[in-house]
């Protein structure tokens, strides 16, 4: 997960960073200014006055950070714990072999459906009202690329160039 963000000015990408270097960035420059969390594509809200208080030591998290595990619940029925119990290497190695078999079953359906809900939500906020929004909308969810392409051509070229990168980065791969 990346902290990475980017920022754009009528139509044209003028920073990208995390959050703080943003706010260091483009302080006093911040009117008119939308900021996208490169890997939702969500419109951020910068707290401006950040880079003024000191860092603040991340919190410890449960789990084996080092590793990149990362302790949550789960709830299950006593049937499942009890099944998942018995198996080979306890729950927790059962869950991740169950959670594996179905990311290769779903043979990328899900990663796409994500990437797509990602570059509309920029296409959303950012192109709302550009000429063609209605028709790139309806060709980005139909997973035609190349007509989604045709389509935001004469958009701004740094908005083009994010919305293709949105839709073609992978979870933890970011524009």
């Amino acid at each position: 997960m990346t902290d990475l963000c980017t920022a754009f000015l009528d139509g044209k990408r003028i920073a990208r960073g995390t959050r703080r270097e943003l706010v260091a960035t483009l302080r006093g420059h911040q009117a008119g200014v939308l900021v996208f969390d490169d890997e939702t594509g969500k419109v951020v809200d910068l707290d401006w006055r950040e880079s003024e208080a000191p860092a603040a030591a991340p919190a410890r998290k449960r789990g084996r950070p080092k590793l990149g595990v990362t302790a949550r619940e789960v709830t299950l029925l006593p049937r499942h714990w009890d099944w998942l119990n018995r198996q080979p290497g306890g729950a927790s190695q059962a869950l991740r072999r169950l959670v594996d078999a179905a990311r290769k079953a779903e043979d990328g359906r899900a990663s796409r459906r994500v990437a797509q809900e990602r570059a509309y939500r920029f296409m959303s906020a950012m192109a709302g009202d550009f000429p063609g929004f209605e028709q790139a909308s309806r060709l980005l969810f139909a997973d035609d690329p190349e007509g989604l392409a045709q389509t935001i051509a004469p958009w701004p070229a740094d908005v083009r160039e994010y919305v293709m990168a949105l839709l073609h980065s992978s979870e933890g791969d970011t524009p």
